[in-house]
């Protein structure tokens, strides 16, 4: 008579859960816990006020007359240099500076324009297709409101908060690469996607750096923790920082810098 089969078993790290007990619920696992801040409440702020003392009224790099032609640039800067953008919009904005002018200019010869932008076709597509929903939706104003920026083409997230930052003063944090960056490496907003980092910062930075917090990393990230090697002799937060790969705790002298001492974008 042959020995009765075993039943199958489960590949380890496959088995299933013991089945809950009659009248005991199963256990919920726990869902992973989103990384927090390394530092604490006294530190955010500290390093905020230096970035403040450091550049009191910092400027973003992209050139433009009002919030049309801010919406654009931002629009235009994905996947490009500011100032490779600022280049080709400063003779665009002088002929069209509102969705009417641009619309009234047309695809061909807003892509003239733009020619030497990346993906400029599907950017000069946009621009037209943003400027004729600006015109038929709003007026052709530009909306202070999230949810109707990122209806616009062309529009997402970021550039719907770099908007709302700069033409309405609104407290949003548009992450970028930079951004991104310094919040992973240095520990202060861990995240893995640009919104789970915009999340936890707006979440620990006071509410009195808000309005200029966003132009404070994006210009200490392309100027100072630079993607390759992190220039840390010029950091004046080296002593609070908790990267890793930082190569100093000194930091450097806390001074206004001058506009001149900002480099433009390369």
């Amino acid at each position: 008579m042959s020995k009765p089969k075993p039943k199958d078993r489960p590949a380890p790290g496959n088995e299933r859960p013991p089945a809950a007990r009659p009248g005991k619920p199963a256990k919920r696992t726990a869902a992973p816990r989103r990384p927090r801040s390394l530092y604490t409440p006294a530190e955010v702020h500290e390093i905020f006020r230096r970035f403040s003392v450091q550049r009191p009224e910092p400027k973003g790099e992209l050139e433009h007359v009002n919030a049309f032609t801010l919406l654009v640039a931002v629009v235009l800067s994905a996947q490009a240099t500011d100032a490779g953008v600022n280049k080709a919009t400063r003779p665009l904005f002088k002929v069209a500076d509102t969705p009417q002018k641009m619309l009234a200019l047309g695809e061909e010869k807003v892509g003239d324009y733009i020619r030497t932008i990346g993906l400029w076709r599907n950017k000069a597509k946009n621009v037209i297709a943003l400027s004729e929903a600006l015109i038929r939706d709003h007026g052709g104003k530009v909306p202070d409101n999230r949810d109707e920026l990122v209806k616009l083409p062309g529009v997402g997230r970021k550039t719907a908060n770099v908007v709302l930052n700069m033409a309405f003063g609104q407290h949003t944090m548009a992450v970028d690469t930079h951004i991104l960056r310094i919040g992973n490496r240095t520990g202060l907003a861990p995240g893995n996607t640009p919104e789970q980092v915009e999340q936890e910062l707006v979440r620990i930075i006071p509410d009195e750096y808000m309005r200029h917090a966003h132009h404070w990393l994006i210009l200490h990230g392309r100027y100072v923790c630079k993607a390759r090697k992190p220039d840390c002799p010029a950091c004046v937060i080296a002593d609070i920082c908790k990267a890793p790969v930082k190569t100093t705790s000194i930091p450097a002298p806390l001074v206004e810098l001058a506009p001149q001492e900002v480099p433009q974008a390369l």
